[in-house]
């Protein structure tokens, strides 16, 4: 059986591994902390998905974090303060990764059933190369080895720009981007894969959006659980995505729905 999809470019953390994209979260706080200036898990979440430098300048120009850094440093955080707390980061990142490289429960019987169709697997993140080294072969052993993978600053621009998804293309040969499917559980993602060309969809419940990891999140009362995701998947959706999923295990039925639009000769507007 073959599918219209060409390819599908998933994001990694919250996406395809690390419920909740807890990793980064945990390692941005340190990094700051270690600076002596203390940030909230809201704060890191709010330029998830971007490559890790941009992150972190993202994160020292918010007013508030600013006004720490000068309290705490007694001057304004500068270039050269971002790329000492980048550098911070790396190890940190690495570690935190490590520990949250399971994979999101279905993933790998997802990943099986779109190989069974000939659909090409790509990938891209905000996590350098040496980031992901840990991630890589952990995944792979759990079922997870995509054809292609991306790393932030292998490309000009990261995220919103389409440069990953573009790149994760070419190395697949898979083309139109219009018979391609970007998934992810960032709303700059979401950009990037509508600026890619590509269909787009968003899995709200075990990405940034909800923000839990799996035990947690199950703890929730279902009508919390529900209101949670409906928040996490409105936002998706603003961003720009054509279909938003609870996880990667609820995917195929979008998936199919996306192939049948193929077929029919529609294009992602």
């Amino acid at each position: 059986m073959t599918s219209p999809i060409k390819a599908v470019i998933f994001d990694w953390a919250g996406t395809m591994i690390d419920f909740g994209c807890m990793a980064p979260v945990a390692a941005l706080i340190e990094a700051f902390a270690s600076e002596g200036v203390t940030i909230t898990a809201a704060e890191a979440r709010a330029d998830m998905g971007r490559a890790k430098r941009d992150h972190v300048a993202a994160l020292m120009a918010m007013p508030r974090i600013a006004g720490a850094w000068t309290s705490a440093r007694g001057a304004t955080p500068s270039v050269a303060d971002g790329d000492r707390l980048f550098a911070a980061l790396e190890p940190l990142m690495r570690a935190a990764a490590a520990r949250r490289s399971e994979l999101i429960p279905g993933a790998a019987a997802l990943v099986a059933g779109l190989r069974s169709q000939g659909v090409k697997l790509g990938s891209c993140t905000g996590y350098t190369r040496e980031m992901m080294a840990p991630i890589l072969p952990l995944a792979a052993a759990q079922g997870y080895a995509p054809d292609a993978v991306i790393c932030a600053g292998e490309t000009p621009s990261g995220r919103p720009s389409p440069l990953m998804a573009w790149a994760a293309l070419i190395q697949l040969d898979a083309w139109p981007a219009s018979a391609c499917v970007k998934v992810d559980d960032a709303e700059v993602g979401m950009v990037e894969g509508r600026e890619a060309g590509c269909w787009t969809i968003g899995v709200a419940a075990s990405g940034n959006g909800v923000g839990l990891d799996l035990p947690d999140y199950l703890a929730l009362s279902q009508p919390e659980r529900h209101a949670r995701v409906v928040d996490a998947a409105a936002r998706l959706s603003a961003a720009g995505a054509h279909a938003t999923v609870y996880t990667v295990a609820n995917l195929q039925p979008a998936l199919a729905d996306i192939a049948a639009r193929i077929a029919a000769g529609e294009r992602p507007s």
